[in-house]
């Protein structure tokens, strides 16, 4: 029997949904034959008082403006959530049953937009409650919304750095819309967590961090609803509710017991359980309506980018500013993000422009990644910049961006030997291959003010991971305002009906393949000089067509090191047709460089204009 049931439940009856939501996750894991039931099990309680008196959405529209978002940043209890998708009446039975789990279906293994009601993908532990700062920022800060972020988190995931981060920056901001619900089960996968049940500790560090921490028995639901309550009081730090529960909470023999981690019960295990539990149910439930709030419209005007002399001296992060605040000039979609080091990416000009669009996120690489992803998923055009190097810091949350179908730009600063004196722990040089590798992403290495300021605009438009590499030192604009820089194309800087080799630079090394150009043609050799400034997608077609007419023989050097780089782009290009006879020397940095000055250190490398000439006549004897 199907009972519909809307705001105002009886405690009692939240019960009878806990119930429902316990039985329904050990049916859905059962019938999958994998899953986290446990981990379900003792969060049940939480998620049906919240979805069921506090949880303010529309169930039926889930792009209405004033719904709360709610985040199982512990995405391993996807059996929870998927049940009070069941619950709420938007995911059928048969499909919990059916699907969950399944090649090609919906219901997966942890959660992803691919569901309407889930914003961001989780299931890495320690990105949930990061990525809901950046949807609680976006309300908070930009809509001036009053809807809620609730997360769901685990204690487990509490040993992640993540966390951390995210507490203090929704502290620094004020995030009063921000819940964040903890599910101290007090055991992970292996065994007990660090601080087991120690709520105390829990609670310290909570409020060390400047948030306030609510200790509850997470299986009483009358203390359960009066903590969620504290959400429509007048906060004044984001607010943790600290819930001691019981792993399994419910099936005898299993609270409370190592080894359940990951495994699903047993069919005649799980139906014992489910008698233990009172039977299958199917309670309907709707929560409260959501606030009224008025749709952001999603438009863009003409935008006028900056100019740049040929000729002029420019580093390539000083165009990004303000080529940035030109686009926010006409789009109120975009936004800013920095790690702490605006004066050096050159974002401040953003930052003069639109301060109230900008976000410091301060040394905190995966926080800053995060909260983009969360701006994104409110339709924000999210810029996040900070040192090449120091963006390696966030490798896994560039790589759950593409899961959560999210849509990043991501800009690199002081890449390679390039920047000099700083030494190797500032040279980003595994960037370009940790965002070539990530699934849909599009790299740009501009080598030019007048390009990159280009690119930037661009960038608005592209969807998924999109990464700029900027250089710290200037260098002279080397087009005019008219030129186009499509991605996925390339430009040819010399040519000539005699070229016999091909140099392909992108960033610094262009120039150094430009310096290299001059001099061979002193000795009376003509070359062809490639700005590949769009390193994935990158234009194999003009690649492939430019080394042939040259015979075969090019040279390509970067600012990196030689995996995953310009290089390997440029060769996997010519083996997607291959040429009938191909001499190619890949210049790039192969080993640790200390400091010294850029010249130093580009002839260290072997990828100065020197090398590059070098390596050209290698290929011409050859």
């Amino acid at each position: 029997m199907t009972t519909t049931m809307h705001d105002g439940l009886s405690l009692e009856q939240v019960r009878e949904l806990a119930a429902q939501l316990r039985v329904d996750s050990i049916r859905s894991s059962t019938a999958a034959g994998s899953g986290h039931p446990t981990s379900s099990l003792s969060a049940a309680d939480l998620l049906a008082v919240l979805m069921s008196r506090h949880l303010r959405y529309d169930w039926d529209d889930p792009d209405t403006p004033g719904n709360d978002h709610l985040i199982f940043s512990k995405g391993h209890a996807s059996p929870l959530l998927y049940s009070v998708f069941r619950a709420a009446g938007v995911v059928s039975e048969q499909e919990l049953l059916e699907g969950y789990r399944r090649f090609g279906q919906r219901l997966e293994g942890h959660p992803t937009p691919v569901l309407p009601w889930v914003d961001v993908a989780t299931g890495s532990l320690g990105q949930g409650l990061p990525d809901g700062v950046g949807i609680a920022l976006a309300g908070a800060k930009l809509e001036k919304a009053p809807y809620r972020v609730w997360v769901l988190a685990g204690d487990s995931e509490l040993a992640e750095g993540s966390m951390w981060e995210a507490l203090a920056t929704a502290s620094h901001y004020g995030l009063t819309n921000l819940v964040t619900v903890v599910d101290v089960n007090r055991l992970g996968q292996r065994g007990e967590t660090a601080l087991g049940w120690d709520m105390d500790a829990y609670a310290a560090r909570v409020e060390a961090f400047g948030a306030e921490a609510v200790v509850v028995d997470g299986h009483d639901v009358e203390a359960i609803d009066a903590a969620l309550a504290r959400a429509d009081e007048d906060l004044e730090r984001p607010l943790v509710i600290l819930a001691r529960t019981v792993k399994g909470k419910g099936i005898p023999g299993v609270e409370d017991e190592e080894d359940w981690h990951g495994k699903p019960m047993p069919e005649e295990r799980a139906e014992e359980a489910i008698d233990a539990l009172g039977g299958v149910r199917s309670l309907q439930v709707r929560g409260p309506r959501p606030p009224e709030v008025e749709r952001r419209s999603a438009s863009r005007g003409q935008v006028e980018l900056p100019t740049f002399d040929v000729g002029e001296e420019i580093a390539t992060r000083k165009a990004y500013g303000p080529a940035l605040a030109a686009l926010a000039d006409v789009d109120p979609r975009v936004v800013a993000l920095d790690g702490e080091v605006s004066n050096s990416t050159g974002v401040a000009d953003f930052v003069q422009a639109h301060p109230e669009r900008f976000f410091e996120m301060f040394i905190a690489e995966q926080q800053m990644v995060a909260a983009a992803t969360g701006l994104a998923a409110r339709g924000y055009i999210a810029y996040a910049s900070s040192f090449a190097a120091f963006l390696s810091r966030a490798a896994d949350f560039v790589r759950m961006a593409p899961v959560s179908r999210a849509d990043l730009r991501l800009v690199g600063s002081h890449a390679g030997v390039e920047i000099g004196a700083d030494g190797p722990s500032q040279m980003g040089l595994e960037d370009l291959a940790m965002m070539a590798a990530t699934q849909g992403s599009t790299v740009l290495y501009p080598s030019d003010a007048t390009s990159t300021a280009a690119l930037v605009a661009a960038m608005a438009d592209l969807h998924g991971v999109s990464y700029l590499r900027t250089t710290r030192g200037g260098y002279p604009v080397l087009y005019g305002p008219e030129e186009e820089f499509p991605v996925g194309g390339s430009k040819t800087l010399r040519r000539s009906s005699h070229d016999a080799v091909t140099l392909i630079g992108a960033g610094v090394t262009l120039h150094e393949a430009l310096g290299a150009a001059d001099a061979l043609a002193e000795e009376g050799v003509q070359t062809r000089v490639i700005d590949a400034y769009s390193v994935k997608p990158i234009d194999a077609e003009g690649i492939r067509a430019a080394v042939a007419e040259t015979g075969g023989r090019a040279v390509v050097a970067e600012d990196h090191h030689p995996e995953g780089g310009l290089g390997a782009a440029v060769l996997a290009a010519l083996a997607a047709e291959p040429l009938a006879d191909l001499h190619l020397e890949h210049l790039a940095v192969d080993g640790v460089p200390g400091s010294g000055t850029t010249a130093e250190l580009l002839d260290w490398a072997g990828i100065d204009a020197a090398h590059i000439a070098r390596a050209a006549r290698a290929v011409l004897e050859g």
